[in-house]
């Protein structure tokens, strides 16, 4: 993997300079307002895009100014500990250092602690780690010192954010917005999100009503936003893509490149990338967008396996919902997640659970967005007992006390096996997954394992699992 990464970046982490936590100096100072948004030769193939011009419309009121500090950095020290880094060694501001303290964290994951030695710095940077790893808070914490380093200049207008993070599903932007929310509550910025399939007006009136810090979008809202010209990207200081594997999985990536044309040249920018794989597409586009970037990987694998006791039962597949059904009831799971490889499977199955009186709801693309977010909203409250997902829409789901994690089929792409179950054995805690390997989906256990590094026993379940299901009454 090294050799790869040093043919197209030259350098691995093994060359890059030792991460020295108290550097903060700001990459970016001043952005040059008339600069000519980046088109490198490779993206010229892509439909050109003309964002409309500019309106001339400053805020009615002035920016929010953070909160009078009662407090200092000290205020927040906790003891050093062997093998780990704080976030107090970084010497982040106190209003962030604050928020940090609020969510409980005093010890860095080891990507926060890796990733925040290079971005604050300034450095743009590439990460491999998938979700659960802390990877989100390492590049919010990045963006908001960045963002209360540089002040923003005196000539601003509305729809103009400084820092831009682009995800690909809508439950992904909302789980990073609200953690983004978390983490800047005493500091005065801004932080707004756009998503497809919720109301296009009532997301403007919130642009239009305060000034933009931290903008979190897909990529289609936000280009609909960019070009109505309600949206403009020439301020943008940092650039996060998150989870480019999967927007290069779900077709994104010209709009993707579109939106980035509108940004400053990739040199004024700070640009900070994050993926599950590290496939050549990936490499390829990283390479395009970042400059001199650290690279930093994290093997997800062992944190999702370490965490997570792994179980395999052969069952036919007439049997799975049986399965399914019993092993909820019989053992009074209350946060269960459900993984099914179709929207019709995953339609069924919520069906069929709820008509049997176990509350469930489903995640998948064929749900209106208001509807998700109320089902998330419900699963998250511990409300609602199951949810049945797809791969796509689950994959932005973070819901802490997930107890266990049952994938109704095994999936296709053995990559997806792990952000499965990492749905569950989340922030230290501990979990289990059941997979269930029927005839027409066994054939993807080989490649798991091997994914894996080891074997899954595959058992018969016990009798009792597999009793009928009791007929409605």
């Amino acid at each position: 993997m090294l050799k790869a990464l040093k043919k197209i970046f030259g350098k691995g982490p093994a060359e890059q300079p030792a991460a020295q936590p108290a550097g903060n100096t700001p990459k970016h100072v001043d952005i040059p307002r008339s600069a000519p948004p980046e088109a490198p030769a490779t993206q010229l193939a892509d439909t050109a895009v003309t964002a409309a011009p500019k309106p001339r419309r400053q805020s009615s009121s002035k920016p929010a100014a953070s909160p009078v500090l009662a407090w200092a950095l000290e205020d927040f020290q906790v003891e050093p500990a062997e093998g780990k880094t704080r976030f107090h060694d970084f010497k982040l501001a106190p209003e962030l250092m604050h928020a940090i303290h609020d969510l409980g964290f005093p010890y860095c994951t080891p990507i926060q602690a890796q990733v925040l030695g290079f971005t604050l710095q300034g450095r743009d940077a590439i990460g491999r780690a998938q979700t659960g790893t802390g990877k989100t808070a390492a590049f919010l914490i990045s963006t908001i010192t960045q963002l209360l380093q540089t002040p923003p200049p005196s000539d601003r207008y509305m729809g103009e954010p400084r820092a831009l993070i682009i995800a690909p599903t809508r439950e992904l932007v909302v789980q990073i917005a609200n953690d983004a929310l978390n983490l800047t509550k005493y500091t005065g910025l801004n932080v707004m999100s756009f998503v497809g399939g919720m109301d296009f007006d009532k997301q403007l009136k919130a642009l239009e009503s305060r000034y933009c810090d931290i903008l979190v979008a897909t990529p289609g809202r936000l280009l609909d936003f960019n070009q109505r010209g309600e949206v403009h990207l020439d301020m943008v200081e940092v650039l996060v893509l998150d989870e480019a594997d999967r927007m290069l999985d779900m077709g994104f990536i010209p709009q993707v490149r579109q939106i980035i044309r509108q940004t400053p040249p990739k040199s004024e920018r700070q640009t900070l990338l994050f993926s599950a794989t590290f496939t050549e597409d990936v490499m390829n586009l990283a390479k395009q967008w970042t400059t001199d970037p650290a690279i930093v990987e994290i093997e997800a694998v062992n944190v999702a396996s370490d965490s997570v006791e792994q179980h395999v039962y052969a069952v036919a597949g007439s049997d799975k919902y049986k399965l399914l059904y019993n092993l909820i009831t019989q053992n009074d799971w209350t946060r269960v997640m459900v993984f099914a490889n179709r929207k019709d499977e995953v339609r069924r199955i919520e069906e069929r659970l709820t008509r049997d009186g176990i509350s469930a709801v489903q995640m998948s693309g064929d749900v209106p967005q208001h509807k998700r977010i109320r089902a998330l909203e419900g699963f998250r409250e511990g409300k609602i007992r199951v949810m049945v997902a797809t791969d796509v829409a689950g994959r932005g789901i973070h819901v802490d006390g997930i107890s266990h994690v049952i994938n109704f089929t095994l999936p296709e792409v053995p990559d997806d096996y792990v952000h499965r179950i990492g749905r569950t054995g989340r922030a230290g805690a501990t979990g289990t997954s059941i997979s269930f390997a029927g005839e027409d989906d066994a054939f993807a256990l080989p490649a798991i394992e091997t994914l894996l590094g080891r074997k899954i026993s595959c058992e018969m379940p016990p009798a009792e699992l597999l009793a009928p299901v009791p007929p409605k009454r």
